[in-house]
């Protein structure tokens, strides 16, 4: 085995017995939750579950489970009688890929940030610099097309939006090459 493949084995255990989300799955138990098909699972730190199991408790499908597996965002199971076997803590494991897709994501950025977890808190600390100046400039521009669309129906130029002043200069300022959010504020 290479030492690159052995790494990523140590790696593996390490995420997957790591007494971090066992904690952090205690914490979501306790929060109180509405009982779902997917809180319902009562599961013990040390069980073992198949990969339906672990479907079912998160609400993930088991090709979307296998797939991250793949991807060394899940890490590889155990085997019984060749069928996976995930420790408790792959629950929060999931519940984490998860939140991080909703906030906006990639499955490529969460390998990295996987990674750097264990390699380089540097570059771990860079993607959530990235990602942030990303939903920064997305909020800017969903605000930019908010305004834009609220002058369109506020607006009482006589001959319509098309001959308004206000939106031929942002019209104007788009064409010279500014972003919209940016032609809002010429």
């Amino acid at each position: 085995m290479s030492d690159n493949v052995s790494g990523q084995t140590a790696r593996s255990a390490e995420l997957t017995y790591d007494p971090g989300y066992h904690a952090l799955l205690e914490r979501l138990r306790s929060h109180g939750r509405q009982s779902t098909a997917s809180s319902a699972l009562d599961v013990k730190p040390d069980e073992l579950l198949t990969i339906g199991e672990l479907a079912r408790a998160t609400g993930v499908a088991t090709s979307a489970l296998r797939y991250w597996e793949e991807l060394g965002l899940l890490p590889a199971p155990t085997r019984v009688s060749g069928q996976r076997r995930y420790p408790a803590s792959a629950m929060a494991i999931v519940g984490l890929i998860l939140s991080l897709q909703d906030i906006g994501f990639s499955l490529r950025e969460l390998k990295g940030l996987i990674t750097s977890r264990y390699e380089d808190a540097d570059a771990w600390r860079e993607l959530h610099q990235r990602k942030l100046a990303e939903l920064d400039e997305r909020i800017a521009r969903a605000q930019a097309a908010r305004t834009a669309i609220a002058h369109g129906l506020a607006c009482r130029h006589p001959e319509g939006i098309f001959h308004c002043p206000t939106f031929a200069r942002v019209i104007a300022a788009r064409l010279a090459g500014s972003p919209l959010h940016e032609a809002h504020t010429h």
